[in-house]
């Protein structure tokens, strides 16, 4: 009975963190998404102040600031996402995760790179 017990803990162990990597997963994506909105506005904002046809503000503050933390501060959880996925793949456990997600993080952090260090 002691042992039953024991393997139904380590299965919802088990469950919660594949659960948890997944919503990690879906986190980073959305943050990524965020850059480019964040890169996006950037963007537009200086076309305008460039046209001098710029009243002062695109979208309420907030959004953009919540835009701007979670598009910028990107980088570092893309960073900390990939380490986690190959250190997955090294032990054979990244059918955990979507293949696509991956990918386009993957390739969300090569533009991140690009765009701040080049």
């Amino acid at each position: 009975m002691g042992s039953v017990m024991l393997e139904d803990v380590n299965r919802v162990n088990k469950v919660n963190k594949v659960m948890g990597l997944r919503i990690f997963s879906k986190l980073v994506f959305i943050c990524n998404l965020c850059f480019v909105a964040a890169v996006i506005l950037r963007l537009v904002e200086n076309a305008q102040k460039a046209k001098a046809d710029f009243n002062g503000q695109l979208l309420p503050q907030p959004i953009v600031s919540t835009l701007a933390v979670l598009g910028y501060g990107a980088i570092f959880i893309n960073l900390l996402f990939l380490l986690v996925c190959c250190g997955l793949l090294i032990f054979k456990r990244i059918k955990q995760i979507p293949k696509w997600i991956v990918i386009a993080n993957l390739v969300f952090f090569v533009i991140q790179l690009f765009y701040f260090f080049l």
